[in-house]
């Protein structure tokens, strides 16, 4: 790419720039390995010694820490480093769309309503009664089932499947190999044999919403599975039917959500996390890595379950005295009772 001067940058992410104004920026790269045509960012003053060792033509930093960058290397000063890098690394992002235009092999029933600068990549399939929102990109090879709606400018990459009936909105972005609408895990235990229940819900997502690869979420089994605005889900989730998600919620990868489960606003869930079913969270909550979530949450705060990794002669240790906490417990009551005696 041409590059953008500092002077363009500062004007995008309300910086002050301190060194030459039109000196060209071509890249972003980390603290340490930028060089003359990258630019970096300082967020955290630890680092502050690394400063010396830094090689980047430019550097995003607090006024506070300016002071310790040398004056030969051109400085932009933010108040929120972290998210002036988040802007810059959009202006200078270099990825791709998943298609370009509608491809020959692509297949697109006659009745789907495709809105201006739709992209559609090779041997995607569109069926019967979709309808795609003005600039929505369809990778290559997805499915997108009947009556479903796509919403502006949301990016579908490779071999996403969308099923039936589902709605998405506006600005959404969806990584490859995700899948929108499966049947829920509805079974019904007749004699000894599993007998299926349709899922007759839909899953209906709103806007701003990014799902990243190989995630599944379920429709809902009578009512709609439901994901807010704003919401962020990693790699690797299970969202099952009926599970509803609030506005800006962040969940990290290999999240289980079970049925029915309620998530509320602006939480975050630590990856390889289960959170049980038919049960609330309430908004504002934290709950870190691999948590354990059994029981409802109802007030925020940060939540947290599991025994940190220990060799495993101790791990030894420590179950054997969880085993027998039952044993002790009878034991201190008995010496309490003889105290009090």
């Amino acid at each position: 790419m041409s590059g953008l001067t500092l002077k363009e940058i500062a004007s995008q992410i309300q910086a002050e720039v301190l060194g030459d104004e039109n000196f060209t920026i071509h890249r972003l790269a980390s603290l340490l390995t930028a060089q003359n045509e990258d630019i970096t960012f300082l967020s955290n003053s630890k680092y502050r010694s690394d400063l010396s060792l830094c090689k980047a033509g430019a550097i995003v930093l607090t006024r506070e820490d300016a002071e310790f960058c040398p004056a030969s290397i051109n400085r932009l000063v933010v108040k929120n480093p972290y998210f002036a890098y988040a802007q810059i690394a959009k202006l200078l992002d270099t990825t791709p769309k998943p298609a370009e235009g509608i491809n020959p092999t692509a297949v697109i029933a006659e009745d789907a309503v495709l809105g201006k600068n739709v992209s559609i990549g090779a041997n995607a399939v569109i069926e019967s009664g979709v309808q795609l929102g003005d600039d929505v990109v369809i990778g290559p090879g997805c499915f997108v089932g009947k009556y479903t709606k796509i919403g502006a400018r949301t990016k579908l990459w490779a071999n996403v499947s969308v099923y039936h009936e589902v709605e998405i909105g506006e600005d959404c972005l969806f990584q490859s190999s995700t899948v929108v609408g499966s049947d829920g895990f509805g079974y019904a235990n007749h004699q000894g044999q599993w007998i299926k229940i349709p899922q007759l819900g839909r899953v209906i997502i709103g806007n701003r919403v990014e799902i990243g690869a190989c995630t599944t979420i379920d429709r809902g089994a009578l009512g709609d599975t439901i994901i807010e605005d704003g919401v962020i889900i990693d790699n690797l989730c299970q969202v099952a039917h009926n599970v509803k998600i609030g506005k800006n919620t962040a969940i990290a990868g290999c999240v289980t959500l079970a049925g029915s489960l309620t998530i509320g606003a602006n939480c975050q869930i630590g990856g390889a996390s289960v959170l049980n079913g038919h049960m609330e969270i309430a908004d504002g909550v934290i709950v870190t890595g691999m948590g354990m979530v059994m029981r409802p949450i109802d007030k925020p705060g940060i939540y947290s379950s599991g025994i940190p990794l220990q060799t495993n002669k101790e791990w030894r240790k420590t179950a054997a005295l969880v085993l027998n906490i039952d044993k002790m417990n009878k034991r201190i009551k008995a010496l309490e009772n003889q105290a009090k005696s």
